[in-house]
């Protein structure tokens, strides 16, 4: 229903002048002066970018800031700056406009006595039919309706030709009714089917269908160049030819000299001005106009008196009569029997006794009219096809014939015969092209008075008045028209005229001229068209070679554009036959057509808000139905030229894919791609993965630099050699603060972070969070990072190789906290040791993979190395597994199990039994031991921080203070006593090591405890460590990579302080590791 807009009068108290003041004068900001930049800018501009960067018209990023002096609007003057008051906002509304682009002249400008330049913009006054309806007729009518649709009927017949012609009008009518759909949602700037297909499928399709919509406009030209060409050597000037040595050969060549001439002829006149082409626009509809009435009124004059033209057969057979005017063999001149003009072509003579070609002393001469009449019935003849090979001659089937040996080539020349083969595909192919030019409304649309009501109608009004002329022009052709004269293309038996000509009313002279203007126009038009379309493509920079052809003259014209147009155009000239260049760009005009049904059926489907048309009758069925209707004639008209244009679309958007700029249009296949993500989101989370279906999703935690940079850019690299491309990949970083200060770092940093992704090839997300701390934020990234199905299992981090060197112990516990929420997550945890020492994607290694099997927990130790080393870095590794046997193992019956087990998995890897026997601990270890539980003592001693001694003397004074504002001393007097109640032994001893500050580090691990002191838990960790150690440094201290079992934390968190000890000796000593720690499920099987 109609929404009702109430405008309420608000008074204001504004005043001054509406002039622009000094800089620093507070005055409101003058409209016309902001609407002055804003079609400056509009014109400035070479494309739509600008214009689509907002959601209102006209928006200009340059616009000055406002002042509103006004109270009664002081609720919302802080957001003026960014949401304008509705008044400016339906003001620029209603001002806009939007030129052609590239169509018209540049406009005059002129300069005022300020010097300032004003544009004059001149309002759009084009209705339906002047800008859509007659634009639209005049591209359909055209070169194939007068020089090819008589010769369709007669060789498809009326049937056919009624299918073929339906068909085809079918095609482009669903296909108009897309294109209204897709107009009227919105203001479509000029641009027409590239700008619609684009806006709505994306940059690539956009692109690619582009490309061929310009390629198909191109041959269109040489089509209506070769038409023209056609007309005036066939029927205008017949002698005005350059070859004349052979008839085929001589014909093409013939062609191709005039054409070429034609060609630069018209591209002088495009390149001089479009506006000699606008104005001659409608002196050539006018020519179509007049023929097409003297076409139905020729028509009409058959019923009353058949046209006097005649022609002769020989038996069945039709004669070019061009060379003879009796149609008989002999005459009566002077009382005496003579031969005729068309004895001499038959036999070596012009005696009677000469020696004539058999088949024409076997049969008559029979002259019958070309013509018949509506009423004469011929249309039951006509009904049915006539197909035939290349070089068949054209017969009367039910005129009597004799049968005679075939004639030699010297007497076939003088019958009608077909120049091609023919088939009912071939004639789709070029029919097709007649119905072509449905866009021109659409490429107007800046110049329409109301675009969203006029590019409909007109478009589906052109669309039914010129299938109705078709179609009405098959059942006339076929019921007027003898059937040899219709399969007769150029007219031969009729004295060389059009065989339209022959049925149009007066004269044919009138079609002949008709037809020849309207070639030219048509072929004017396209040569104008087709450089503003490659001008738009190369100006919207989606591919970059084609950045050359979006300049051109001062005035706008695409120069460069036009020479390139030229020389494609001259390639179809260079074909020298319409009919094998109209099927190409049949092709072309399909594929265009069946993208613009195919944006608008993605569009209806997604039903995306913004998708909201003026132009209510359409569905997607119908739209899906015009798609499959344009894909059938691609094939049906030639499957090969077909194939090969997908081909080259296939290519096109590949490349833009690749390598154009990338662009964001709100395209429908950017929403198709959402609602597709969103079905699979939700399919993945209805069932559980299955073992064969897991694969590592990783959740890569990095570290920014101070300059917000990616501190460790292996880990990426790292990242995209174990996952090869697949699977998810999330990347994160925490910055320490709150979001509304470092809101712009977070943005800047993950900008940071995309960059050194594509560098390093690793495709997957990224996100930067701001968290009070660091420990949150990594917490906060761990349980909610992904989305649905698409969540993380694995966590990658480096080693946090500092950890010693910190004063506070935040890199040690941020690091501890992390391996325990990964556990408790149940995700698997990956750590690499040294990770700016792990190589680049353009390294090669030779070498081992090695792998420490010391615990199962799921397989992840097995699978890693086998994904590892399908990148190209690591594939001419070897993998080894190492497992570890105690005393009671028997070490031997381990390896033939273990190597079993690889078989089933599918691995390729070498097995080794380590036999770790038990040994006394030896004092290298006690020594150890000593060192770490003397660095845990130190740093429990430290952990009294500045803060904390601040809060704790803070509250010795607030207690002091209340105690003595009583008048009781005793009181007084024990206040402190009650102070030290609240402390707690070890606060004690820390107080007093505080007051020995000034004691050096060193005499800390002076305190040496004796051995049998140490705890034992700690010293038969450190033996496991140090003795594991040993062996991996003995076996893989040379291997490329080393992966162990990551021992986890321990349950109680009085022992964290040391578990970072026992993980820095097993590592010792190894440059490349990753500790591996699995996430409690099994993620490889046996099984297939």
């Amino acid at each position: 229903m109609p929404t009702n807009f109430t405008v309420v009068p608000v008074e204001d108290a504004e005043g001054g002048s509406n002039g622009a003041g000094a800089a620093g004068d507070a005055k409101p900001v003058s409209l016309d002066k902001i609407f002055r930049e804003d079609a400056n800018e509009d014109n400035s501009q070479g494309d739509d970018v600008q214009g689509e960067s907002s959601p209102f018209i006209n928006n200009s990023e340059n616009d000055e800031e406002p002042y509103y002096e006004g109270k009664n609007m002081a609720l919302f003057e802080e957001e003026m700056d960014s949401n304008p008051m509705v008044s400016s906002l339906l003001n620029k509304l209603a001002n806009y406009t939007n030129l052609t682009q590239g169509v018209r002249e540049h406009e005059e400008e002129a300069e005022n006595e300020d010097g300032v330049r004003r544009v004059t913009v001149t309002v759009p006054q084009m209705g339906t039919f002047i800008g859509v309806y007659l634009p639209c007729m005049q591209n359909i009518l055209g070169v194939i309706l007068f020089l090819r649709l008589t010769w369709i009927v007669g060789t498809a017949g009326i049937l056919g030709s009624f299918a073929i012609v339906s068909m085809c009008c079918i095609c482009t009518l669903l296909t108009a009714i897309s294109m209204s759909a897709i107009a009227t949602n919105g203001v479509v700037p000029a641009g027409g089917a590239y700008y619609m297909i684009s806006r709505s499928l994306g940059p690539e399709f956009g692109g690619a269908v582009g490309l061929c919509f310009y390629l198909g406009t191109t041959f269109a030209g040489s089509m209506y160049i070769l038409g023209t060409i056609e007309i005036l050597l066939t029927y205008i000037i017949p002698t005005a030819t350059v070859f004349k040595e052979g008839e085929d050969a001589a014909t093409r060549n013939n062609m191709r000299v005039y054409g070429t001439g034609c060609l630069v002829l018209m591209a002088l006149v495009v390149f001089v001005g479009v506006k000699y082409v606008n104005k001659l626009a409608l002196v050539f509809l006018a020519c179509v106009v007049l023929s097409i009435m003297a076409t139905y009124a020729g028509v009409i004059k058959t019923i009353i008196e058949p046209p006097e033209f005649h022609v002769c057969l020989l038996g069945n057979r039709s004669l070019k009569n061009e060379k003879f005017e009796t149609c008989a063999k002999m005459e009566l001149v002077k009382n005496k029997t003579m031969t005729t003009e068309l004895w001499p072509l038959f036999c070596d003579s012009q005696l009677p006794n000469a020696t004539c070609d058999e088949y024409f002393i076997l049969n008559n001469l029979t002259e019958i009219r070309a013509i018949p009449g509506l009423l004469s019935g011929v249309i039951k003849d006509n009904l049915w096809s006539t197909y035939g090979p290349a070089g068949m001659l054209i017969e009367k089937k039910s005129q009597p014939s004799a049968p005679a040996q075939e004639a030699v080539d010297t007497y076939n020349k003088h019958y009608v015969i077909n120049d091609i083969s023919t088939y009912f595909t071939l004639l789709v192919g070029i029919y097709f092209p007649s119905v072509t030019g449905i866009m021109a409304g659409s490429n107007r649309s800046g110049d329409l008075r109301n675009a969203q009501k006029s590019i409909p109608i007109g478009t589906i009004m052109a669309i039914l008045t010129t299938s109705f002329i078709y179609l009405s022009c098959v059942v006339l052709f076929g019921a007027c028209i003898e059937g040899v004269v219709l399969r007769d293309k150029l007219g031969f038996s009729v004295k060389k005229n059009p065989v339209i000509g022959v049925l149009a009313w007066p004269s044919p002279w009138v079609i002949v001229i008709g037809s020849f203007f309207s070639c030219c126009g048509a072929g004017l038009q396209s040569l104008t068209g087709a450089p503003r379309l490659l001008q738009a493509i190369a100006r919207d920079g989606l591919i970059p070679f084609l950045q050359v052809f979006g300049h051109g003259k001062a005035n706008g014209e695409p120069t460069w554009a036009l020479l390139l147009t030229v020389g494609i155009c001259e390639i179809g000239v260079l074909i020298a036959s319409l009919d094998a260049v109209a099927p190409i760009l049949s092709i072309f005009f399909l594929m265009c057509y069946l993208f613009v049904n195919l944006a608008c059926a993605v569009q209806t489907l997604l039903r995306t808000p913004n998708w909201r048309p003026r132009f209510k009758f359409y569905h997607w069925t119908l739209s899906f139905l015009g798609m499959s209707l344009c894909l059938s004639l691609m094939f049906v008209s030639s499957w090969y030229y077909a194939l090969v244009v997908m081909v080259i679309a296939g290519c096109i958007y590949k490349y833009i894919e690749y390598r154009g700029a990338e662009k964001e249009w709100g395209d429908g296949i950017r929403g198709l791609s959402l609602n597709a993500a969103r079905y699979a989101l939700i399919r993945l989370e209805e069932v559980p993965l299955h073992t064969k279906n897991w694969r590592p999703q990783v959740l890569v935690l990095c570290k920014l630099d101070s300059d917000l940079a990616v501190k460790h850019p292996r880990l990426l690299t790292f990242t995209t050699q174990l996952k090869a491309g697949k699977g998810l990949t999330i990347v994160c970083s925490v910055l320490e603060g709150t979001y509304m200060t470092r809101g712009n770092e977070a943005k800047t940093g993950e900008q940071n972070m995309k960059a050194a992704m594509a560098a390093e090839k690793t495709k997957g997300f990224s996100h930067v969070v701001v968290s009070s701390n660091l420990r949150d934020g990594f917490s906060l990234l761990i349980q909610s990072a992904g989305l649905g199905g698409m969540k993380h299992n694995a966590v990658l981090m480096a080693w946090p190789a500092g950890w010693k060197q910190a004063l506070g112990s935040s890199a040690r516990r941020n690091f501890i906290e992390t391996v325990r929420e990964t556990t408790s997550a149940q995700q698997a945890l990956l750590v690499a040791k040294n990770i700016d020492h792990f190589p680049s994607n353009t390294d090669r290694l030779e070498g081992n993979i090695d792998v420490w099997w010391i615990v199962h927990d799921g397989g992840l130790l097995m699978l890693l190395p086998f994904l590892i080393s399908q990148h190209k870095v690591w594939r001419n590794c070897k993998m080894r597994i190492f497992t570890v046997a105690q005393m009671d193992d028997n070490s031997i019956q381990m390896k033939k199990d273990l190597q079993m087990f690889l078989y089933h998995l599918r691995l390729d890897a070498e097995v080794e039994v380590v036999e770790m026997h038990d040994s006394d601990i030896s004092a290298f270890t006690y020594e150890k031991t000593l060192r770490m539980e003397q660095r845990s003592q130190m740093l429990k001693q430290m952990q009294l921080s500045r803060t904390e001694r601040e809060r704790e003397a803070q509250l010795i004074h607030d207690r002091n203070t209340a105690s003595h504002s009583t008048a009781n001393d005793k009181a007084a007097g024990t206040t402190p006593d009650r102070v030290h109640m609240t402390w707690t032994k070890d606060k004690l001893i820390n107080e007093r090591n505080r007051q020995r500050e000034n004691m050096a580090v060193k005499d800390l691990f002076n305190m040496k405890p004796e051995w049998e002191n140490l705890s034992q838990s700690n010293v038969r960790r450190m033996h496991t460590a140090v003795k594991l150690n040993e062996v991996v440094v003995k076996n893989s201290q040379s291997s490329e990579l080393v992966l162990l079992n990551m021992p986890g934390p321990p349950k109680s968190k009085k022992g964290d302080e040391n578990y970072m000890e026992f993980l820095e000796v097993l590592m010792e000593g190894l440059d490349r590791v990753l500790l591996v720690r699995g996430g409690g499920r099994e993620v490889i099987t046996i099984y297939s």
